[in-house]
């Protein structure tokens, strides 16, 4: 007679070595050709990659294929064709993508089963390449309209926190690009509401930094600037007074300005990191999760009877937990240089900085419902093998259903280590005089080993406002 026990826990044992064999490999290191090529400048071998990679085909992970096929068509320079993807993108968030059967697969299996939302800074980020593609397009109107969606963006990500809550609600990078948006369009008053509104965000910072970004003299500059413009004299006293500086209003230049962004290195890649935890009992009756060196407590988010949980079934619960990795950009620092004048880049948005600071602020919540997930899986298997044990007799069939159970929460766990890997890990701006007729901008950038590198390109002053961005995504 066949052994059952056995034979459940045999086919456990496989089924858990290759869950655990498939758990080791990070997101990262699924689809890494597709990054080489990107950090190689090879675009249209890095699409190549992307098309034939399996796990980014996944109908879970469609909201991220999106975007990587939106970035990489944006580097290739096909601007229609990467914004057909953005737009694909943006209609998947306004739907919406949690529903109670994608919840139950992340209560069954892991986060990494579900399908992929995207960090709120990537959500902003997709405005940015959006306008960008229009104005490179010369769709003014349509990147006006991406202008305002921007500050409907901000309203979403502002009403899922309270006003006291310091968390990412409010990207000042995406306000002062949307006032360079309505600026491009002569639309100074609502520029100047942008700028304003930019501005905010860093001075509602104790240290008056955004995400570790200072803020930009440019900024400052933009926001009294058109506060004149508007005639709003009084404002624009109050922002010398605030900024601690004077303005000195400088003669339009004949060929109009452009803004040039540069976007530097690659966004952070996640991995996972293993910790243990135990649930406890206070002496209120009350049920906390707290590991090895008790330095994290935290609450058990159960809807059960919790007089009835038996703790010593949840002695100890591995819990996998997405950690991000900086990758250290190849190019430290640049200047541009026009017509003989050095013009400095200011940092506007550190996405190295946001990944970190916005996963860190999340980490807890998160770590509270992975950790009652797993509870109530443990407290399902210890169940199952206490009922396979009644009236001194052993049910092997409960018993190995039990053990298989158990192997499988085990070697299921895993974290979430998805992202959008192909965003900069730094984008830097400024704002650059035009002559009348061509222009000839060099960016000069301190690579890895010291020396300088430089990129030339050319500009025709048309008396107008006008964009570039340039990535030296490595």
């Amino acid at each position: 007679m066949i052994n059952i026990r056995k034979y459940i826990f045999v086919a456990s044992s496989v089924i858990g070595l290759m869950l655990f064999l498939l758990g080791c490999a990070t997101y990262n290191d699924r689809i890494i050709p597709y990054y080489k090529s990107v950090s190689a400048g090879n675009y249209t071998e890095a699409e190549k990659q992307l098309d034939k990679n399996s796990l980014i085909q996944k109908p879970r992970n469609k909201l991220l294929f999106l975007m990587e096929k939106g970035r990489v068509s944006h580097l290739n320079g096909e601007y229609e064709k990467s914004n057909e993807y953005f737009n694909d993108a943006d209609s998947m968030l306004e739907q919406g993508l949690t529903s109670v059967s994608d919840a139950a697969v992340g209560v069954l299996l892991n986060p990494m089963s579900q399908r992929y939302k995207g960090e709120d800074f990537e959500k902003f980020m997709i405005h940015y390449y959006k306008a960008l593609n229009y104005l490179y397009l010369h769709k003014t109107e349509d990147a006006i309209v991406e202008a305002r969606r921007i500050t409907l963006q901000a309203q979403q990500q502002g009403d899922k926190f309270n006003n006291k809550d310091k968390r990412y609600s409010n990207d000042a990078f995406s306000l002062m690009l949307q006032g360079m948006l309505y600026e491009s369009d002569n639309d100074i008053n609502n520029a100047f509401i942008s700028y304003r509104n930019a501005a905010e965000v860093y001075q509602a910072s104790p240290d008056k930094t955004y995400y570790g970004t200072p803020m930009p003299l440019g900024l400052e500059q933009d926001v009294i600037r058109t506060a004149l413009l508007n005639g709003f004299t009084t404002e624009a006293d109050q922002f010398e007074k605030a900024f601690g500086i004077t303005y000195q209003p400088q003669k339009p230049a004949e060929g109009g300005e452009l803004i040039f962004f540069w976007e530097n290195g690659l966004a952070p890649v996640k991995t996972q990191v293993d910790l243990f935890f135990s649930l406890i009992r206070n002496s209120d009756g009350n049920l906390f999760f707290t590991d090895a060196a008790g330095g994290l407590v935290i609450p058990f988010n159960y809807s059960g009877d919790r007089d009835k949980v038996n703790t010593k079934s949840v002695e100890s619960l591995r819990v996998a937990f997405p950690k991000y990795v900086a990758q250290t950009p190849y190019y430290s620092s640049a200047v541009i240089t026009n017509n003989q004048n050095k013009i400095p880049l200011e940092k506007a948005e550190d996405i190295n900085e946001l990944a970190f600071k916005t996963l860190q602020q999340r980490a807890l919540s998160e770590m509270g419902k992975t950790l009652s997930r797993l509870a109530v899986k443990k407290m399902a298997e210890y169940a199952l093998r206490a009922s396979a044990k009644s009236d001194g007799h052993t049910n092997s069939l409960l018993e190995g259903l039990g053990y298989g159970m158990q192997l499988y929460s085990l070697l299921s766990e895993k974290a979430d280590t998805r992202n959008w890997q192909t965003l900069p890990a730094s984008i830097s701006y400024a704002r650059i005089p035009l002559q009348k007729g061509e222009n000839q901008i060099t960016i000069s950038m301190k690579n890895a080993q010291g020396a300088d590198e430089t990129k030339t390109i050319k500009v025709n002053g048309t008396g107008r406002l006008q964009f570039y961005n340039y990535s030296t995504l490595r």
